[in-house]
């Protein structure tokens, strides 16, 4: 990739504190390299904590979570490791790490950690690294974290949402500042949130084939994965692993393989709570990812990483998976939009060290192999409408980072004229964006700043990052930095409303940056998958089967059919980017560019561009997976 994009994940190592109440702490015996202190950032910038209330200091006995970012060494080394493991002309292709060896040549040296352990231990707090040497695992209090970091932390609520917070920045000594990206926990609010989608209005066709309730056969068919199968391979002896940051109730999935005739191999699925776990909130996306990874790679395992939903709680999900090894694909369905973490981070683009603290996990996870894949998001273009209220054109994280496959959205071919006599026709498979449904919703009387959130600001997400440049895999493909868009929207100066013109307008540009996404299955909810879901929390109390679509869908049938891939090779496939871009451009290429200009094949923004390999909507367009499998085994 770029030497920019080497700069820019240079740095993580996340120390994850989890405190035990204990009494109030006498102030510990410092020495003066402890007391010349130097600021350090936190993840949780000037946008959430100058506008926060604050009420009361949070006890000190309070248990926290918090995770310290830390230079990593040698990140232009693997960087080269990573191409040479991916690049069949190399030596080293195929040769990944193993946590042991990503340690001893990248992880922190032992001498940096012992100087965090050592100073945190004056504070009662006690500590375990990780076996990258890159996360560290400590015990303490607010007390003891208020004392270490020269912060007061503080019960505070911003738009209706309660946290923890320190407005006053941490401080700590110099010796361990200098090795300090940023700093997560020191307040928990968080706006992750998950990316399935479901209907917001039933259709009942009053002509045509209606809205699709479809099958993972069904989705073999589409995509021909069917002769994959007919090697007998079914996922056998791969795990594959979900990220989420909500609980589910397992057997949920083993009630829809069976209702769906997919014999799966039996306790397949671990669920392995992080940092304590998670609630229920948000239980769709994992059931759904469960179920459709799984239903794709019947013979494999599942290892479901719960974080809470907090920004520690992500990172050490992330952490954990890619420390144990044991999934060669990942999958994450949960994200924010790039605007919500630069209006988050104190100094805008020029630190993102938010996005950063995840870029480095997934560099280390594209080091020992693991393919990974994250939604790219569900307000079309406009990512930002559902964190961060603006009508700016923008994309989600973690899918904006080089180092994942991000997964965009299409619609299936279907029809209908509603009982309000709207007539609407999906000819071919396009990309997923709402306003072919548009003249339905106008005809409901939904036109309206009330509406338009839930109606129609939906899509497959894609577009340019802002804080990634352009990896090295994507120059040279043609359509990458170069767009053809519908101005469906006129966003106001300041984005913070939105006006829709009377007719779309076509134009052209040009755009830098990480191109969003990667490739794009089938992920509008009208043309979505069936998902058995039963109440929370409760086994057994079943409410039926549901339809769900969104790029959540997509993530994890990407991991489910990796998991069958790898089943039948003797190594893994390991980070598809690199990959799948050279085999783009071959003459029998297995991907199926989406590239009709205009608003029937649009992401509510970006279309396609006649004769370019990629477009912002769907990046390299949908894949037929038998010449995908063809084309990493023949490498």
């Amino acid at each position: 990739m770029k030497k920019t994009l080497r700069h820019l994940s240079s740095i993580v190592l996340s120390l994850f504190l989890v405190f035990a109440s204990v009494p109030a702490l006498a102030a510990p015996s410092l020495t003066t390299n402890d007391q010349q202190l130097a600021p350090v950032s936190q993840g949780t910038g000037t946008a959430v904590l100058d506008n926060a209330s604050y009420f009361g200091n949070l006890p000190d006995s309070t248990p926290i979570t918090v995770d310290i970012i830390l230079k990593a060494r040698n990140e232009n080394n693997l960087q080269q490791v990573i191409d040479h493991t991916v690049d069949p002309k190399s030596k080293s292709y195929h040769a990944y790490l193993s946590v042991g060896e990503f340690s001893k040549n990248f992880g922190a040296l032992p001498a940096t950690v012992s100087d965090i352990t050592d100073y945190l231990k004056k504070y009662r707090i006690d500590t375990k690294v990780y076996p990258d040497n890159l996360v560290i695992t400590a015990n303490g209090t607010v007390g003891a974290f208020n004392q270490a970091f020269n912060v007061t932390i503080q019960r505070a609520k911003y738009k209706g949402k309660a946290f923890h917070a320190t407005k006053k920045g941490p401080k700590v000594p110099k010796y361990i500042a200098k090795n300090i990206l940023a700093v997560l926990g020191l307040s928990n609010y968080s706006n992750f949130t998950p990316r399935a989608v479901r209907q917001p209005i039933k259709i009942t066709p009053k002509n045509g084939s209606g809205p699709l309730n479809l099958n993972p056969s069904d989705f073999m068919k589409q995509y021909n994965v069917s002769p994959l199968y007919d090697k007998g391979d079914q996922g056998r002896g791969q795990t594959i692993g979900i990220v989420t940051l909500a609980n589910f109730n397992p057997e949920d999935a083993y009630t829809f393989w069976k209702d769906e005739g997919i014999a799966t191999k039996p306790g397949r699925i671990s669920v392995k709570p992080i940092d304590g776990g998670s609630d229920y909130t948000g239980y769709e996306e994992t059931t759904l990812d469960v179920q459709q990874s799984g239903a794709l790679a019947p013979q494999s395992d599942i290892n479901v990483y719960v974080g809470p939903n907090t920004d520690a709680g992500f990172v050490d999900a992330f952490a954990t998976a890619i420390n144990e090894n044991k999934a060669a694909q990942l999958s994450v369905s949960w994200g924010l939009s790039e605007t919500a973490i630069q209006s988050a981070v104190q100094n805008q683009t020029e630190d993102p060290a938010y996005a950063l603290v995840f870029n480095q996990l997934f560099e280390q996870a594209a080091a020992q192999g693991i393919s990974m894949f994250a939604s790219a998001g569900d307000a079309g273009s406009y990512d930002a409408t559902r964190d961060a209220n603006t009508y700016n054109l923008a994309i989600d994280n973690p899918a904006d980072s080089p180092y994942i496959t991000a997964a965009g959205g299409t619609t299936l071919p279907w029809s209908y004229t509603t009982r309000t006599n709207v007539q609407i026709d999906v000819a071919a498979e396009r990309a997923w964006g709402w306003d072919y449904l548009y003249p339905y919703f106008d005809s409901l009387g939904l036109n309206n700043p009330d509406g338009w959130l839930n109606y129609y600001f939906v899509g497959g997400g894609g577009g340019f990052s802002s804080i990634f440049p352009t990896p090295d895999y994507q120059n040279g493909i043609s359509g990458v930095n170069h767009f053809t868009a519908v101005k469906v929207w006129q966003p106001s100066s300041d984005f913070g409303s939105v006006a829709r013109p009377a007719e779309p307008e076509l134009v052209t540009g040009t755009g830098s940056g990480r191109n969003l996404p990667d490739v794009a299955l089938n992920a509008d909810p009208y043309t979505g998958y069936k998902v058995f879901i039963s109440d929370p929390g409760t086994p057994g109390t079943h409410s039926g089967f549901l339809t769900f679509g969104g790029t959540s869908v997509v993530s994890p049938q990407l991991a489910g059919l990796t998991a069958l891939m790898n089943s039948g090779k003797s190594a893994r496939i390991g980070f598809w980017n690199d990959q799948i871009y050279r085999f783009a451009k071959e003459n029998d290429s297995p991907f199926h560019p989406l590239n009709t200009t205009g608003a029937s094949d649009d992401n509510l923004f970006y279309t396609g561009t006649q004769g370019t390999l990629y477009n912002q909507a769907t990046g390299l367009g949908t894949i037929d997976f038998t010449k995908l499998d063809s084309a990493f085994s023949n490498q």
